[in-house]
């Protein structure tokens, strides 16, 4: 078996819980007209994508997962729900679910609730992003997130693809899968606009070169 398809189940858990330190101090401290404004997800105020977040992360604790919850119906749904809720209330599920979600996925052998902790991370840079402050898809928690891209990848079929990462040291980053007879794409760019290209963020202001696929082929989440 190649090393990489060697799941590490506890990788997602490390993830949340480094979010969860990282993230809830300025979601604490946030001004609550913040949470008001728009994110890059359509639609959403920031609000509604930690309301999201965390009715997510609860699901999976309290082992609520019904066939399609994770659809944009349901998500809807559990957004709607928490519309009245105070902002602190919203943030305090939030962190229950960043607290204990992630020994449930770590239970789960499939490793299929792998990508909600992505997921989540992913959204944490889309409320950064709204609220002007840095590490939007970057910062500190990046090297456990780049592992838990490169199993998402494979697992939603992406082509392989050879990144070389501006400012990162450890060698390039290799997702997706290989398919015969192509060549694996490169890109070369930072690594905020490489999760921004597979997780379908837009791409304004960024710089980067990709050859071989397009960005389209490298969403994992559509």
């Amino acid at each position: 078996m190649c090393t990489e398809d060697i799941r590490d189940p506890w990788l997602p858990d490390r993830l949340l819980r480094t979010e969860r330190d990282l993230l809830m101090p300025l979601l604490r401290r946030t001004p609550e007209e913040a949470y008001e404004l728009r994110t890059a997800c359509p639609g959403w105020t920031a609000r509604q994508v930690l309301a999201h977040c965390g009715a997510a992360l609860v699901r999976i604790v309290e082992d609520r997962l019904e066939e399609g919850v994770f659809l944009p119906e349901a998500n809807a749904c559990d957004v709607a729900e928490r519309e009245d809720w105070p902002i602190g209330r919203v943030l305090d599920e939030l962190e229950r679910g960043l607290t204990e979600a992630g020994p449930v996925i770590a239970e789960r052998e499939d490793g299929r609730l792998d990508a909600v902790a992505l997921g989540e991370w992913i959204h944490a840079g889309d409320v950064r992003e709204a609220f002007g402050e840095p590490g939007a898809y970057c910062g500190a928690a990046l090297d456990l997130a780049l592992p838990l891209l490169s199993v998402t990848s494979r697992r939603r079929e992406t082509p392989r693809l050879i990144g070389d990462l501006a400012g990162r040291s450890g060698g390039p980053v290799a997702l997706g899968n290989e398919i015969e007879g192509r060549e694996p794409a490169r890109f070369r760019g930072d690594a905020a606009t490489l999760i921004r290209i597979y997780s379908g963020r837009p791409l304004t202001r960024t710089r980067y070169s990709l050859t071989g696929a397009t960005e389209q082929e490298l969403l994992i989440y559509r």
